[in-house]
C-alpha cells in the first residue's frame, strides 16, 4: 500500500520523503516480524562514508570561502585602482583647462599668428624669440 503522504501536494518533497521513512520503519513487523540487524561491517562502512562525506563537505566549504575571499580582495584592489584613475582623470582635466587658457592668452599676443606674411614656411628668428618663454 503506497504511503498517503507521497501524494499530498501540501507537503514539500523532503517532508514527503521523511514522512514515508517514518511510516516504513514500523511496518517491518508486518514483513515477518523480524528486523534485519545491520552487521558491524555495514555500520563501520556507514560511519566511514559519513566521515568521508563530512571531510569532503568541509573541503568544499573551505574552497568556496577561499574563492569568495579572493574575489573580495580583487574587488577591493579594483576599487582602489578605479579611485586612483578617477583622481588622475581629474588632475589631467584641470591641466588641460589650464593649458587651453594659456594657449588662448598666447594666441592673442603671438606675432606668428598675426604676421601679414604667414605664407612663408621659414619663420623669422626674431619673431620666434618673442614667442618663447624667457
Amino acid at each position: 500500500m503506497p504511503c498517503p503522504h507521497t501524494h499530498d501536494p501540501g507537503l514539500s518533497w523532503l517532508s514527503r520523503v521523511w514522512s514515508c521513512r517514518r511510516f516504513r520503519e514500523p511496518m517491518s513487523e508486518e514483513r515477518g516480524g523480524q528486523e534485519r540487524p545491520e552487521s558491524r561491517e555495514e555500520d563501520d562502512r556507514k560511519v566511514r562514508r559519513r566521515e568521508k562525506n563530512r571531510v569532503a563537505a568541509q573541503r568544499s566549504r573551505k574552497k568556496q570561502t577561499q574563492k569568495a575571499d579572493k574575489l573580495h580582495e580583487e574587488y577591493e584592489s579594483l576599487e582602489q585602482e578605479n579611485t586612483s584613475l578617477k583622481r588622475e582623470i581629474g588632475k589631467l582635466t584641470d591641466e588641460m583647462k589650464h593649458l587651453s587658457e594659456v594657449l588662448k592668452d598666447h594666441e592673442k599676443i603671438c606675432p606668428l599668428l598675426h604676421c601679414t606674411m604667414n605664407f612663408v614656411t621659414i619663420p623669422r628668428p626674431d619673431a620666434l624669440a618673442s614667442c618663447l618663454p624667457r
